[in-house]
């Protein structure tokens, strides 16, 4: 299946991020075998422990929701945080960065779903933010896109409405705040049920998990 999602999403350029939140190691080095290098979790505990004993080229992606407390365990090593939904959190990143004198590579998480349990920007919010004073304190923290997760539902048209509402807010966002950031280039979503779709409508990164690894 790994051969077949890389098949596809290399016709689109897209970059594939493999889900390994709640998987055993030996099932990440079995996909690690056959080329994958990119892997996300959204837990700290179990991304420290895994990112500790696994090979050190695997590049982890933070996609779970992150709590101010816990970022000081992964700043040394992730490659891109995905989950980035809060002020505060921002300026919890940017200052744990800033003792390790690195820079963060995130993404900007919009609410695009109807559900309660999934959370984000809302668009105005992170416009305002962008646009203030305290953004052009961040030295550390760089952002480099968007993500955001659509409604669980088999309304095919709700998801893709919602996944262009996800594109226009990138597209906002790169003309009028970081239309000379040449980095400001990614828009993470779709999932294992809905990439195809997500794929359609501009994602450059798909978080899969199910169809590589099997459902719990």
């Amino acid at each position: 299946m790994l051969e077949q999602i890389k098949e596809e999403l290399s016709l689109s350029q897209t970059t594939l991020v493999a889900v390994s939140k709640t998987k055993p190691q030996s099932a990440i080095l079995e996909m690690y075998k056959k080329g994958q290098r990119i892997f996300g979790e959204n837990r700290v505990p179990e991304l420290v422990q895994k990112y500790e004993n696994l090979p050190k080229d695997i590049q982890w992606h933070m996609i779970g929701k992150l709590q101010r407390n816990k970022v000081k365990h992964i700043v040394p090593f992730v490659k891109l945080i995905h989950s980035i939904d809060n002020i505060k959190l921002i300026f919890e990143i940017e200052k744990n960065a800033a003792k390790l004198n690195k820079n963060i590579n995130g993404l900007l998480q919009f609410k695009i779903a109807d559900e309660n349990t999934k959370s984000g920007f809302e668009f105005d919010e992170a416009l305002q933010f962008l646009k203030s004073n305290e953004f052009k304190k961040l030295n550390h923290l760089k952002f480099t896109g968007v993500m955001g997760m659509a409604t669980f539902t088999s309304d095919e048209n709700k998801v893709e409405e919602e996944f262009k509402t996800m594109f226009n807010y990138f597209s906002t966002l790169k003309e009028e705040i970081f239309f000379n950031n040449d980095k400001f280039k990614e828009i993470s979503m779709g999932m294992s049920g809905d990439y195809k779709l997500a794929i359609k409508q501009g994602s450059t990164i798909v978080r899969i998990g199910s169809l590589l690894f099997g459902n719990p």
